[in-house]
């Protein structure tokens, strides 16, 4: 009995842990019955989407190029059979700085692209000449001084040119102009679509940028410039292309959905 009193006080903490156990166990299993319930409700509950109009808007530019990179490629060469008069690089070279002087251009839109050189072989002796070439790039607005520039190089000297590549100098600023035309374009594509059909446009819910980026196409210049007639006189004024390259086009797409009031 002595033994049974002492237990008395353990057994009844016992119990009371044993209660309030089973009270939070309670609790917590009606806390989660209640979150149950509310996810329920709100799944059902889901908003109705809004009625939509999905469209495609384009726009376009066409704009000449300002920058022309005109590319001249020179090389030495042998006035005589015997391979003694040879004209040199440098003369070739002085020839077409003075060329671009004269033809008003600024001495820095001259810039040397590439450097080479060969030896030529004759029978069956081992090359002894070494023949240098140069390739030049030319930076100009247009193509209007370029024929007069290439006939004041000694024509044997000119081993070729080309336009190596075109720019636009404000193309950012078209780019950007392009775009907004195009999301004018698929606004009002949809506008008239809706109103067609007796309904209201509503503002936009997404848009989205097709990037077709822009490229220079290969001009169209005539080969006068690879073949021009020579000039009589050096001191003679450079004639004048009057052949335009070809312009730049510019397209953008911008996909637009718009909600239907």
């Amino acid at each position: 009995m002595r033994c049974m009193a002492k237990d008395l006080p353990l057994l009844q903490t016992l119990n009371n842990f044993i209660m309030n156990t089973r009270f939070k166990y309670v609790v917590a299993l009606i806390a989660l019955l209640f979150t149950n319930l509310s996810l329920s409700k709100a799944q059902t509950t889901v908003e109705k989407a809004p009625k939509k109009i999905e469209v495609t808007g384009s726009a376009e530019e066409e704009v000449a190029p300002d920058k022309l990179y005109i590319s001249i490629t020179l090389k030495e060469y042998f006035k005589e059979k015997d391979n003694k008069a040879r004209v040199d690089i440098l003369t070739l070279e002085q020839q077409l700085q003075k060329a671009v002087i004269d033809a008003g251009i600024a001495k820095e839109n001259l810039t040397v692209g590439s450097l080479n050189g060969s030896r030529e072989w004759w029978g069956k002796k081992k090359p002894t000449n070494y023949l240098e070439s140069k390739t030049y790039i030319l930076l100009v607005s247009n193509l209007s001084k370029v024929d007069g520039i290439i006939n004041r190089i000694d024509e044997k000297g000119v081993d070729g040119t080309g336009i190596d590549h075109v720019e636009y100098s404000k193309i950012e600023s078209l780019r950007k102009d392009v775009k907004i035309k195009a999301l004018k374009a698929a606004k009002e594509k949809a506008g008239y679509l809706l109103e067609g059909i007796g309904e209201q446009l509503g503002e936009a819910l997404d848009i989205v940028e097709v990037d077709n980026g822009y490229n220079y196409p290969q001009p169209v210049y005539a080969a006068a410039m690879m073949k021009s007639a020579r000039m009589e006189s050096a001191d003679a004024a450079m004639p004048e292309s009057t052949v335009e390259i070809q312009k730049v086009k510019v397209r953008y797409e911008i996909k637009a959905i718009f909600r239907i009031k």
